[in-house]
Formats: C-alpha cells, sequence, structure tokens
C-alpha cells in the first residue's frame, strides 16, 4: 500500500517490536535479512547467525547503518547441537532472547531416486534437526527462566502437501511443523508461543539458483497463482514482525499461508521440474553437492 505521492504506507507503530530481542537463524541474507531489517525497523534488537562470518559482518554492518539499530552476529553451524546449546547459552549470557525465528534452510532440486544419503541429510540436518536443536536450547532457558517468548519457523506448502523433486526439504519442513504443533501445546502453559509461515515463491537469487534453472520455469513459477505475481520480501516480513509481536498473543500453534493463493491450485509447488530435459538435470547433479543452505 502506498500513502500520498506513492510513499510506503506504514503500517504499525513504530515502537511495535520494541522492547523485543530476536534471534533469526540464516540472519545474513536472503528472507532471514529481510525479516531483521524489518524487525530493526519496528524497534527490536536483533541478533543473527549463519555459517558464514564474511557474510553475517556486511549484514550486521548494513542493517546498523539502514536502520540504527542494534545487531549482534554469531557465526554458528545449527546442524552442530554443542555448538548450538553454546552459542545459544553465550546468546543469551549478553542479554535474555524473546523470540526465535528459525529461517535457516537448505534446498535443491534432484529427482528422488538419484539422492544420495549425504544429499538427503544435507537439507534434513540444517531444516529439521538444525531447528530443532535451536529452539529447544531456547526453550529450556525461557522454561528455567519462567520468561514468555516466541518462536516463528519459515516453512513452505509443500510441507502438508509434499512436492516432487524437492523431497529432503518437504519432509523436513513437514517435521517441522509437527515441532510447532506440538510444541505450541506442550509449552503454551509455559508462556511460548510457537507458529509458522508457509511462504509461496518469493525470489532470492541463492534459492533460485538451486531450484529453477530456466529463466522461463522461473516466470511461470514466479506467476503460477491467482494473483500472478511472486510475494514481496517486505510482505512475508510483515506478516513475521505481527505474528512474533504482542498484538497477536492468542496466536498459537498455527501455520500462515503467504503464497497469493498458489498451493490451493494444485499440490506440489515444484511440479513444473517435469519439463527438465534429462541433460538439464544432469548439469543440475553437481550443485547438489556443494553449499545448500539458504545463503549461509
Amino acid at each position: 500500500m502506498s500513502g500520498a505521492g506513492g510513499a510506503p504506507r506504514e503500517i504499525f507503530r513504530p515502537d511495535l517490536l520494541c522492547g523485543k530481542r530476536v534471534l533469526v537463524t540464516g540472519g545474513g541474507t536472503g528472507l532471514g535479512l529481510s525479516m531483521g531489517r524489518r524487525f530493526l525497523e519496528l524497534g527490536a534488537a536483533l541478533v543473527i547467525c549463519g555459517r558464514r562470518g564474511s557474510v553475517l559482518e556486511a549484514a550486521a554492518a548494513g542493517l546498523k547503518a539502514d536502520t540504527g539499530g542494534e545487531v549482534a552476529w554469531h557465526v554458528l553451524d545449527i546442524r552442530d547441537a554443542a555448538a548450538v546449546d553454546a552459542t545459544v547459552g553465550r546468546i543469551f549470557a549478553e542479554a535474555p532472547l524473546d523470540v526465535l525465528v528459525n529461517n535457516a534452510a537448505g534446498n535443491f532440486a534432484a529427482r528422488s531416486e538419484t539422492l544420495s544419503a549425504r544429499a538427503l541429510d544435507a537439507v534434513v540436518n540444517i531444516v529439521l534437526h538444525g531447528s530443532a536443536y535451536v529452539t529447544l536450547a531456547c526453550g529450556r532457558r525461557w522454561i528455567a527462566a519462567k520468561h514468555p517468548a516466541t518462536v516463528l519457523s519459515i516453512l513452505a506448502t509443500y510441507a502438508w502437501t509434499g512436492s516432487p523433486y524437492v523431497l529432503p526439504s518437504a519432509m523436513a519442513k513437514a517435521g517441522l511443523l509437527a515441532m510447532t504443533r506440538s510444541l505450541a501445546v506442550e509449552w503454551g502453559p509455559k508462556g511460548i508461543r510457537l507458529n509458522a509461515i508457509a511462504p509461496g515463491p518469493f525470489p532470492t537469487p541463492g534459492a533460485w539458483s538451486r531450484l529453477v534453472p530456466r529463466a522461463d520455469l522461473a516466470a511461470a513459477f514466479e506467476t503460477s497463482n491467482p494473483l500472478g505475481r511472486p510475494g514481496q520480501h517486505s510482505e512475508l516480513a510483515n506478516l513475521a514482525a505481527f505474528l512474533i509481536s504482542d498484538g497477536a498473543p492468542f496466536i498459537n500453534g498455527d501455520c500462515v499461508t503467504i503464497d497469493g493463493g498458489e498451493w490451493m491450485q494444485g499440490a506440489g509447488e515444484f511440479c513444473f521440474l517435469d519439463k527438465l530435459t534429462e541433460a538439464e538435470w544432469e548439469a543440475m547433479r553437481p550443485q547438489t553437492g556443494g553449499r545448500v543452505d539458504g545463503g549461509e
């Protein structure tokens, strides 16, 4: 929405997240970076983590320059449970967290019969195991301190529909949805809310390079929803800000879809990849052995 003169209209109070300290995993690039920037604009203190220190340092510097907000960063491989607990301990020693956003992810397109155990683990260990490690490390500390808190996890609509060609991600996202719903019931009485967002197509350079190898397919993918366009990062960031705010205190155990109605048109977000040729599948194979995370 725009105000007078076409300038973006602010839909939230500028202090919506004032007093909240938020940890975003995979917060150095992509959707994690966009959400972090929005949280800072709305008064939150931000902590970002990921595997590449240079990326995090640059992201933190840019966010501080853009917003004037408080940003800390920690190098962390969330697949390492011991490292997760130690890093979360250091973060809490600096100041308690109020919000965790499970955003770090890994994904690539592949025909499922070609997947190796290593390729499967590369995604599941980040999306499911890593997110669970961080959630439990934070949750233990919140419960011990009787500290109210919120966890928000970024999923995908194929968490409940399934999807061909992204089997490891579909499995892991489904598990993350189950964790969200399970802990919403178990931890709700302790003052901890858990919710999730299931985005449709929100283009990021890193994800698109591994998932959509042809420009014609990318254009079709981004517009194959009733609204005929891809999502804007600001739209997802605003939804995330609302869900972690004190304006949504009775929303617990839910997954909010933001995909322009895409999933209702047909289950299986990556079905369009059946248009790839044998040569194109072979050209994509080396990518599955490389970096598969969501930008960290």
